[in-house]
């Protein structure tokens, strides 16, 4: 299938060009940019004239920042092409909710991705916990934002998530592999004085068993980079981490260590060709809905200003 890829940035260059050009269900035949393209593609900066030039292309990849998103989004669903988002999938949970009611209106698919949940070992982690007494679940994500995200001033703006841009990849996996659902009851929010986003958070969730559910994300950490998930069940312990790429039960490695994001996008554009497939929508949004309770529910203390 023929498929646009909008917004040419680092991760659409990292993630999604390789898993397009090694899949054998897709043909990258189109990207949409203001300034990034791809070698032997047709290359747009106008969205409006791709959709119009371009009837054959059935499906439409969004790598775009949250805000602009939805705009490109309905474009693209009112004339009726599938639709794939890059996390999260917008910038409010109204939006998404409006994307997914027009998906259903005009009979095409629509996916919200998570590429965090095609990490090598969460399904195993989530077979494992289906039947454990879970005590607590401690989820540390820590990276260098400077590292990740260079230059990149959006992710601290209104709508950019800051922290939360990776720590919605934590929350992904752990609304995945949990059996039972969770809800955020505190949280503390560091705020740059400068920026409008958290640099840092700490989260405590209610878990109907009695766990212990928590998560700190920051997004200064030096050196090691830090993607981890214990959870302390009374049968044993369970460990991801490289962000899921490797799994321990009670100190003892499951396999070998996946690193890199190794096969999460081939994962999740195998996915998405399964719902053009079959006209199915797949909008889960319970990861965003813990960080849009975070902002609900937060304490902001503002922290240094931060300098990329």
């Amino acid at each position: 299938m023929d498929i646009a890829l909008v917004g040419i940035g680092k991760i659409a260059l990292d993630q999604h060009v390789p898993s397009l050009e090694s899949s054998a269900d897709w043909e990258l035949a189109a990207t949409v940019s203001r300034h990034g393209t791809v070698d032997g593609v047709p290359a747009y900066d106008d969205f409006d004239k791709m959709l119009e030039e371009n009837p054959g292309i059935r499906v439409v990849s969004l790598c775009l920042p949250p805000v602009p998103r939805f705009d490109y989004a309905a474009k693209a669903l009112k004339a009726g092409r599938h639709v794939m988002l890059e996390k999260p999938p917008g910038a409010t949970m109204a939006e998404c909710a409006a994307l997914e009611a027009l998906a259903r209106e005009k009979g095409v698919s629509l996916f919200a991705t998570w590429h965090s949940r095609e990490a090598d070992k969460v399904d195993a982690a989530r077979d494992w916990l289906a039947d454990k007494t879970l005590k607590s679940l401690t989820v540390t994500w820590k990276e260098d934002v400077r590292r990740w995200h260079p230059g990149q001033d959006w992710i601290f703006a209104p709508g950019g998530l800051g922290v939360f841009d990776p720590g919605i990849n934590a929350l992904s996996i752990v609304t995945k592999i949990l059996p039972d659902a969770v809800h955020l009851t505190d949280a503390v929010l560091s705020v740059p004085e400068n920026r409008q986003a958290p640099i840092a958070a700490e989260l405590s969730f209610y878990h109907p068993g009695g766990a212990e559910v928590s998560c700190t994300f920051d997004f200064r950490q030096e050196g090691e980079q830090i993607w981890t998930i214990e959870a302390v069940c009374e049968e044993g312990t369970l460990l991801l981490t490289h962000g899921g790429g490797q799994m321990y039960l009670d100190g003892v490695a499951q396999g070998e260590t996946e690193t890199g994001l190794a096969g999460e996008y081939p994962r999740l554009y195998a996915a998405m060709a399964k719902l053009v497939r079959t006209g199915g929508i797949d909008m889960d949004l319970s990861p965003m809905r813990h960080v849009a309770d975070a902002f609900l529910l937060g304490r902001r203390d503002l922290v240094e200003p931060f300098e990329f």
